[in-house]
C-alpha cells in the first residue's frame, strides 16, 4: 500500500516543528475539529460530531495538563480550559450549535493570541516570551 505523499509531509512537519509551533497547530486542529462537529449537527451526523467534539475536548485537555503552573497567569488559563472543556461536554450530550460556536470563538481567542505572543517572541519581547511560555508549558525561543 503506498502512502499519501501528503501525510508524510505532514508527520515530518509536525515532528520537527518547535514547540510553540506545535502548540498552534493543536490550536488549529481544534478549530478544525469544532467546525466539522457544527457541520455534523447540520447534517444530523451525531456520530461523526461525537467523534469530532472529542477530539477538541482531548485537546482542550493536552493544553490543561501541559501548562507551565510556575506562573501566576496559568491559573487562568487553565479556568479557561476548564470552562471549554465542560461547555464541549454540554454541546456534546446536547447537539448544541449555540454552545459550539461559544467554544468556537472562544478557541479562536486564544489561538489568536497564542499566534501573536509567537510573534511577539520572535520579535525579541523579553515579556511576550514569558507571558506566552505560560499558556502551555513551551519556551518561546526565537
Amino acid at each position: 500500500m503506498q502512502s499519501n505523499p501528503y501525510s508524510k509531509m505532514r508527520e515530518n512537519a509536525i515532528l520537527t516543528a518547535p514547540k510553540e509551533e506545535l502548540t498552534l497547530i493543536l490550536y488549529d486542529g481544534a478549530l478544525k475539529f469544532i467546525n466539522q462537529a457544527q457541520s455534523a449537527i447540520e447534517a444530523r451526523d451525531n456520530e461523526k460530531a461525537h467523534e469530532r467534539l472529542v477530539r477538541v475536548q482531548d485537546i482542550i485537555r493536552e493544553f490543561q495538563l501541559t501548562l507551565n503552573r510556575s506562573y501566576e497567569v496559568s491559573k487562568d488559563f487553565d479556568t479557561m480550559y476548564e470552562y471549554i472543556y465542560r461547555r464541549l461536554v454540554d454541546a456534546n450530550i446536547n447537539k448544541d450549535p449555540e454552545i459550539i460556536n461559544e467554544c468556537s470563538d472562544l478557541i479562536r481567542g486564544m489561538r489568536d493570541m497564542w499566534k501573536e505572543a509567537m510573534h511577539a517572541a520572535r520579535g525579541g519581547t523579553g515579556q511576550a516570551r514569558a507571558d506566552a511560555a505560560t499558556s502551555t508549558g513551551t519556551d518561546l525561543q526565537g
